[in-house]
């Protein structure tokens, strides 16, 4: 069984969508699948309400709802209750190719040895880049794969995921703990990296499988855009998640150079060229990202206890 889980996040119609999309390809598996909705939308359209009532009255998906939104947390709730093996999440405002979900599936059973894979993403106005281009990482673990440009069309080994299209053998995932908590709601941003240097460090493989394919739509309400624009903001959550995530996984002088490059890169843009009066506003904001990361980092990672993860050995 593949169990397929999209979180989800203040979307009506587009989530009603992408599930829809979704619906022809399970029909066509040779294997069994499963839908999970993680909803953590407080009020719904009547339109999208009924459409979930109606889906899950008929037993094509399990619609699961949580009271705070959280995505690393609804993450880890899909993990827990899937019952497939392989579990793939996806984002809940996508266009999945023709193939997506048996290509999933293929890149296992070519590669036993992938204990995740990761499919190509179009983000809107990018193209696949043809013809495909190889992609040199950089020696240090905490940069390697970091910018890896995932609408390529060359399939490969790598060190980072996407959460948008990503699956995990369920077992080696809740192995190593699935997704850190501590990464703060609602967008958690490098999470998934994160996770994925701590599962190279398992002994684990990720595989870029290109022919699993999706379209992301970047949905202008809902999900992360529901905390406004990182480029006027003096908030410190939209800065965060990328300074925890270097303070959880570097070491020495590449750490120390990932945390001094970030501020100078968030103000070096053409918004900020253009209206340099948010330049004083952006840096508080960084600063504040800053402090809350320091603190974040002293804490222990907040994983998926023991107990959860003997379940599956």
């Amino acid at each position: 069984m593949i169990s397929i889980v999209i979180p989800t996040y203040g979307r009506e119609q587009v989530l009603v969508d992408t599930i829809a999309a979704l619906e022809p390809q399970r029909q066509a598996l040779e294997v069994a699948s499963e839908l999970l909705v993680i909803d953590q939308t407080p009020v719904h359209q009547r339109e999208t309400e009924l459409a979930l009532q109606t889906w899950q009255q008929a037993g094509r998906l399990h619609w699961l709802r949580l009271a705070q939104p959280h995505l690393t947390r609804a993450m880890n709730t899909g993990l827990l209750r899937a019952r497939g093996e392989i579990v793939l999440f996806l984002d809940d405002d996508i266009v999945p190719s023709d193939g997506l979900l048996a290509a999933h599936l293929a890149a296992y059973r070519c590669h036993p040895e992938a204990w995740a894979v990761v499919g190509q993403v179009l983000q809107p106005n990018q193209r696949p880049q043809s013809p495909p281009l190889p992609f040199q990482p950089c020696q240090s673990a905490l940069w390697r794969d970091l910018d890896f440009p995932f609408n390529s069309n060359l399939s490969g080994w790598i060190e980072n995921t996407i959460a948008c299209n990503l699956s995990l053998r369920r077992s080696r995932a809740l192995m190593i703990g699935g997704f850190d908590e501590r990464f703060p709601p609602p967008g958690a941003a490098r999470f998934e990296t994160e996770f994925a240097k701590r599962l190279i460090a398992a002994g684990g493989k990720i595989r870029f499988a290109a022919l699993a394919s999706l379209r992301h739509l970047a949905a202008a309400s809902g999900g992360t855009r529901s905390r406004g624009s990182h480029l006027t903001s003096a908030s410190g959550h939209h800065g965060v998640g990328d300074l925890y995530y270097a303070l959880r996984c570097g070491h020495g002088l590449s750490k120390v150079w990932y945390l001094l490059r970030r501020p100078l890169r968030e103000v070096r843009t053409r918004f900020h060229l253009r209206h340099p009066w948010w330049i004083p506003v952006k840096l508080i904001g960084e600063l504040r990202a800053m402090g809350h990361a320091i603190w974040l980092s002293a804490l222990p990672p907040l994983l998926l206890p023991k107990p959860d993860r003997e379940l599956v050995r």
